[in-house]
């Protein structure tokens, strides 16, 4: 056997669950398609800076979540960005949050929280799952033999890893076309389905950078104002993303759509035109100067926000060799919801694997 459990994807539900797993003594390795960490706290590298062009910032609900915050706040991985929130509503009037909640973010960009939850793990970049396999060994305990295909130029062909367990953390939809060549022969079609009725709204995301006069203009018309959300058919929120950098080379903004706006254009090659039309319309809503940035870059989320996530914290597939699925879409939409569903999924798979002992309740509190 190569790992105890091998772990597909590499956001917070999947570093959750292999730090949790890890620590209680199982052979953990983590497996992402990308060349980073993070899913939805993503953070775009720029020539002399960088932008947020996922997850914006975090506002935790439950006491867990608020535990690890705080535990990030003592490591200076994240801190306090603004206590108010702003909403621009159709007439184009602008009001504050009645709530005086802090929202946190990472100066040094929101993967930086991923990045900080991969300490010690076993973590495999560029590693695309393609294909799951159950098989019998010599002792007739079954296995999972992963099938796996190197994202990077120019790799060596495709390799397997062997695992007692596996965790799958990507999005739903990616999931069932994980899953979909088991259906009625190791997984019922009756337990795929509450898979396939997870959808997800899509959002493209614009980041722009402007003269330091503008910035100026910014604070002279909104003052400290740094998030707004907007009630407009095209525009979903607008931030100040150079506000949570403790240093920048220059105002940025990073605009995001609404799914309205995505599915409009998902499929558009060249974002560019599309990047310029939100710039445009957030220009007509608020300042004139956002529809000509000195630069912008696009980005799509096909899978941003969970529309109709599962109830449920985690899903498993009931095979002999533990099959679960986590993320987000597993009892909500929040980064939060991840962090959660990491944590039951390994507590599932930890009970059906032998049940050790854990030694902490929360992993960060062993980091």
């Amino acid at each position: 056997m190569d790992v105890d459990i091998a772990i597909v994807g590499a956001g917070i539900a999947g570093l959750s669950c292999a730090q949790q797993l890890q620590q209680a003594g199982y052979r953990v390795a983590v497996l992402e398609k990308s060349r980073g960490v993070g899913g939805r706290l993503a953070t775009r590298r720029l020539p002399h800076d960088r932008a947020d062009h996922g997850t914006c910032y975090l506002s935790p609900k439950g006491e867990l979540f608020r535990e690890l915050i705080a535990h990030l706040l003592e490591r200076d991985v994240v801190q306090v960005w603004t206590d108010t929130a702003y909403t621009l509503n159709r007439d184009r009037a602008l009001q504050a949050s009645p709530d005086r909640i802090p929202r946190y973010v990472a100066p040094d960009g929101m993967s930086a929280i991923a990045k900080y939850l991969t300490t010690g793990l076993d973590l495999r970049f560029s590693q695309r799952v393609i294909g799951l396999e159950l098989t019998s060994d010599q002792t007739s305990d079954q296995t999972w033999t992963l099938a796996i295909e190197n994202t990077q130029p120019d790799a060596a062909a495709a390799s397997t890893l062997k695992a007692s367990a596996v965790l799958i953390a990507i999005p739903a939809p990616q999931a069932v076309i994980l899953l979909e060549p088991l259906e009625k022969t190791i997984v019922s079609t009756e337990l795929i389905q509450p898979l396939r009725s997870v959808e997800f709204d899509p959002c493209i995301v614009v980041m722009a950078g402007y003269s330091e006069d503008c910035l100026q203009q910014w604070q002279a018309t909104y003052g400290d104002v740094k998030a707004i959300a907007v009630q407009h058919p095209d525009l979903g929120w607008i931030g100040l993303d150079s506000s949570k950098r403790r240093t920048s080379c220059q105002p940025i903004f990073v605009v995001q759509s609404t799914a309205e706006f995505a599915n409009q254009f998902l499929d558009t090659a060249d974002l560019s035109p599309v990047g310029q039309k939100l710039l445009q319309a957030a220009a007509e809503q608020l300042l004139p100067w956002l529809a000509t940035p000195e630069w912008m870059q696009v980005h799509r989320w096909r899978y941003s926000f969970p529309a109709t996530p599962l109830s449920d914290r985690y899903w498993s597939a009931a095979t002999t060799a533990p099959l679960v699925c986590a993320g987000d879409w597993c009892g909500g939409m929040r980064v939060e919801n991840a962090l959660l569903s990491g944590l039951s999924a390994a507590d599932y798979l930890n009970q059906q694997m032998g049940d050790r002992a854990i030694a902490t309740p929360q992993f960060w509190q062993a980091m």
